[in-house]
């Protein structure tokens, strides 16, 4: 019946979801159910910007608090990896064919990826086209820059 979709998640990014939905419940929603309260007091509530401002902002956060809900009620968390094949929750150190440069990468869920921590999204070009290597394979990555090779270096 639902269209609710798997969400791959290390045990430190499922944790970093509940302590955000936690957040929005113990000390954001009161907020928003304050500010609410205070711009109903004000008065005539079909001129009044504080109470649309409140009422936006309340809407905001129940949909944040919903979406992270499902998610955490979606998850499944990455444990433990094998090191013999490239897979979500592995770390793969990676060479560009072309012109010799390594790069590491951590493959996490989309949730989590982070490209300035180097944290790709198991959904993305590199991913995709490494996930199931092993040790010495090479990959024909296609992306919206381009085609290029990359070799698997390393699995840990």
């Amino acid at each position: 019946m639902s269209n609710t979709k798997e969400v791959y998640l290390t045990q430190e990014g499922l944790d970093k979801l509940k302590e955000e939905l936690d957040y929005l419940k113990l000390e954001k929603r009161p907020e928003v159910i304050s500010a609410l309260k205070d711009a109903r007091a004000l008065g005539d509530l079909s001129e009044n910007a504080e109470y649309d401002a409140a009422r936006n902002e309340q809407a905001i956060v129940e949909a944040k608090i919903a979406e992270l809900e499902v998610m955490i009620e979606n998850a499944v968390v990455i444990k433990e990896v094998s090191t013999d094949k490239v897979s979500i929750g592995n770390s793969v150190k990676i060479e560009y064919v072309e012109d010799n440069d390594t790069e590491v990468y951590s493959i996490v869920g989309s949730k989590e990826a982070d490209p300035f921590q180097n944290k790709i999204s198991n959904e993305s070009p590199i991913a995709k086209a490494i996930l199931g290597l092993s040790v010495g394979d090479i990959a024909h990555v296609d992306s919206p820059n381009g085609k290029y090779s990359v070799k698997v270096v390393e699995i840990f």
